[in-house]
């Protein structure tokens, strides 16, 4: 069953149904949003999008509402506070990817003027291609973290069946 079919079969109000009908595939600009995401998809590896979810208010707090102008300046003491927070994802690999990425974040910002524009100026067309670029720029980055978080930005076609009243072509 797709995401598509299954969040149309549940409740309004459901965190699956409210994510797939207000966020996933819906285009965004926003820097500090968009590396929020990537967080979010970083911490999903080897668990369920349930359990990020219910816990994105937590990580948002836990970020720094996902400012990655602090994070990137996080320390040890950071990683520390990160590793006794019961409201996230407990995993030191995660955190420290975290923190890498926050640092490439501002650096492509000098570079390319946003995060966005970095994103949005890539001639990349297919997975394979994002997946080469975001593993050269970011840390904790495989295939499918990269191709649901191009499909949840809306960067890539393919977050929703054709036939879902979300599609946007």
């Amino acid at each position: 069953m797709s995401y598509c079919e299954y969040c149309r079969k549940l409740p309004p109000g459901n965190i699956h149904r409210e994510y797939h009908d207000t966020k996933y595939g819906v285009k965004i600009s926003d820097d500090f949003a968009l590396f929020g995401r990537l967080i979010l998809e970083i911490n999903q590896a080897g668990l369920s999008w349930d359990i990020i979810l219910k816990r994105e208010r937590e990580f948002e707090r836990a970020f720094d509402y996902y400012n990655f102008e602090k994070i990137a300046l996080y320390s040890e003491v950071d990683i520390e506070r990160l590793m006794n927070d019961k409201g996230i994802i407990r995993h030191r690999k995660k955190i420290e990817a975290v923190i890498y990425n926050a640092q490439q974040v501002v650096a492509l910002r000098k570079e390319f003027g946003s995060f966005f524009a970095w994103i949005d100026s890539s001639e990349t067309k297919n997975n394979e291609d994002w997946v080469k670029l975001f593993k050269k720029n970011f840390k904790f980055v495989g295939t499918e973290i990269v191709k649901e978080f191009l499909f949840s930005i809306g960067k890539l076609e393919g977050a929703h069946e054709k036939d879902c009243p979300k599609y946007l072509p």
